[in-house]
């Protein structure tokens, strides 16, 4: 595959998402896990960037989290501590490391659950799940999980302030959408691998989600897998009426290049609109802060005038 997108492999697509609520809590130490009498539990290792994000949110950001350095191109917001320790990859954690960080907590997702008997001897690990099947729920499981791992590390307010924050922001995005009509027009959103095939997020997709969330008609009519997306072939995209489509960075040059010069590309409705919209990056298997920047995103694209030229090279 060609884009930068189609090198984002399962590992790395899940990295920033399998996070969330409906699984039991595993500990290291048993069912339950007492609070230091100091406060809320510091020191926590992040296996999953939707964990993480979610941390950094309630004012505990993790001291570790597997491949720091692809922050950047998925999930930008909120930043990174800068000094955050880098202990490889989610698949192959450095346990040397991770032991030598006396960490009192790891938090993770049931897509890992093989590393269990490796991280519980280390620290009481938690695993909380948000898009393990069957999914369907991810805005709903978040705030689950949310309430879950904020009750866990002893930050029950940070968590509920999050929660508040984010329907907030999903409440602030739906009246802004109503106000400009912007919820009466049918929204394709995707992700590219290559100028020929793409990502579209329907139901059950956390961007499905914020869209439910956020009165919007989700242009994708098609039933979508437990992740709540389907990958297509672009023509599949033809017979599909939606009036905007908005599609997610990052988006190589290479593929920018071919889809500039693509009839099939340039054939389809809403691009001869010039409806169409590239956003920054949004973590697809984030959680609540995820939603947030997304929700952000709708109202910067298709409610505050911003508007695409239908051109993907700009």
């Amino acid at each position: 595959m060609v884009s930068s997108a189609s090198r984002l492999s399962r590992r790395a697509l899940l990295l920033g998402g399998l996070a969330g609520a409906a699984l039991p809590a595993l500990t290291h130490a048993g069912a339950g896990m007492p609070v230091p009498a100091s406060g809320p539990i510091r020191r926590i290792v992040s296996m999953d960037f939707g964990l993480a994000e979610t941390l950094i949110e309630m004012g505990i950001p993790p001291i570790a989290v597997p491949n720091p350095e692809a922050w950047g191109t998925w999930v930008v917001e909120p930043e990174l501590p800068p000094d955050i320790i880098n202990i490889g990859t989610d698949r192959e954690p450095n346990l040397e490391l991770l032991s030598a960080l006396k960490p009192e907590m790891i938090v993770s997702t049931p897509y890992l659950a093989g590393l269990l008997p490796l991280l519980e001897p280390i620290a009481p690990t938690r695993t909380y799940s948000v898009y393990a099947p069957p999914g369907g729920q991810p805005y709903k499981s978040s705030v689950q999980a949310t309430r879950e791992m904020a009750r866990d590390i002893g930050a029950e307010a940070a968590g509920e302030a999050l929660i508040a924050r984010a329907e907030a922001e999903m409440a602030h995005a739906r009246r802004r959408l109503a106000e400009t009509g912007a919820n009466r027009m049918p929204v394709l959103v995707l992700t590219f691998f290559d100028a020929r095939h793409v990502r579209v997020y329907g139901a059950g997709s956390l961007f499905g989600d914020v869209m439910e969330q956020c009165g919007l008609i989700n242009g994708w009519p098609e039933t979508s897998n437990y992740w709540g997306f389907n990958t297509i072939g672009m023509e599949q995209l033809a017979p599909v009426r939606a009036t905007r489509l908005l599609c997610l960075e990052p988006i190589s040059p290479d593929t920018r290049a071919e889809l500039a010069a693509s009839p099939l590309w340039n054939s389809l409705s809403v691009v001869r609109s010039g409806h169409v919209q590239i956003i920054p990056p949004v973590l697809m298997f984030g959680m609540l802060p995820a939603a947030m920047r997304f929700a952000r995103q709708l109202v910067l694209n298709l409610a505050d005038g911003k508007t695409g030229n239908g051109r993907i090279d700009g």
